[in-house]
């Protein structure tokens, strides 16, 4: 079970004698809107959970990456992977210049550069600095991830909702070691159960 956030906040100011404010600890989220005023569909959604995906494409220096959680599979022939991205994302232009990008399912192990590759944590010198890539024609993939597909874009990006649709034919898959698949739900990596 995940911890609940903790927070301080101040309820005294430093008082005669005193070298610091005095505070309480919260173990809500300092920034969640109150209950009745959270959006529906979105707590819907973090409740579905699940893997985390990062999607990259280009090569070099137009290297672009996201890490996308709103995926899904469709066996055929031809199998396609469809995925939701930020419009304004790195990803969402350079996938559209390129034509091509690369699906690598991401384990426990890469939760920090997840985060690196969602925007939320630092990266000195850029995102592809962090762990060992080779390059393909879909895109960079990460060494030691637990399978990869490069696809192709099939159709022109569609907007839905406030993401952009990509649908990608898959070209290629390779599958690595099975290993513990990093799970995002309710807003934090968890583990699967």
């Amino acid at each position: 079970m995940p911890r609940p956030a903790v927070t301080a906040e101040v309820v005294a100011p430093p008082g005669p004698g005193l070298a610091s404010p005095l505070v309480t600890i919260h173990s809500e989220h300092p920034f969640a809107d109150p209950e009745p005023e959270r959006d529906p569909v979105r707590r819907l959604r973090g409740r579905l959970g699940g893997a985390v995906t990062l999607w990259t494409t280009g090569a070099g220096a137009d290297r672009a990456g996201l890490t996308m959680s709103s995926v899904l599979v469709a066996h055929g022939d031809p199998a396609h992977v469809l995925g939701l991205v930020d419009p304004v994302s790195e990803l969402a232009t350079a996938v559209e210049a390129t034509g091509t990008a690369v699906v690598q399912l991401l384990g426990w192990e890469h939760r920090d550069l997840a985060d690196v590759f969602a925007g939320v944590a630092p990266a000195p010198g850029g995102a592809f600095r962090l762990g060992t890539w080779h390059d393909t024609a879909w895109g960079p993939v990460l060494d030691g991830v637990a399978g990869w597909a490069g696809i192709r874009l099939e159709a022109d990006p569609a907007e839905v909702g406030w993401s952009l649709l990509l649908q990608g034919v898959v070209e290629h898959v390779e599958i690595g070691p099975d290993t513990e698949p990093l799970v995002h739900r309710r807003g934090r990596y968890v583990r699967p159960a």
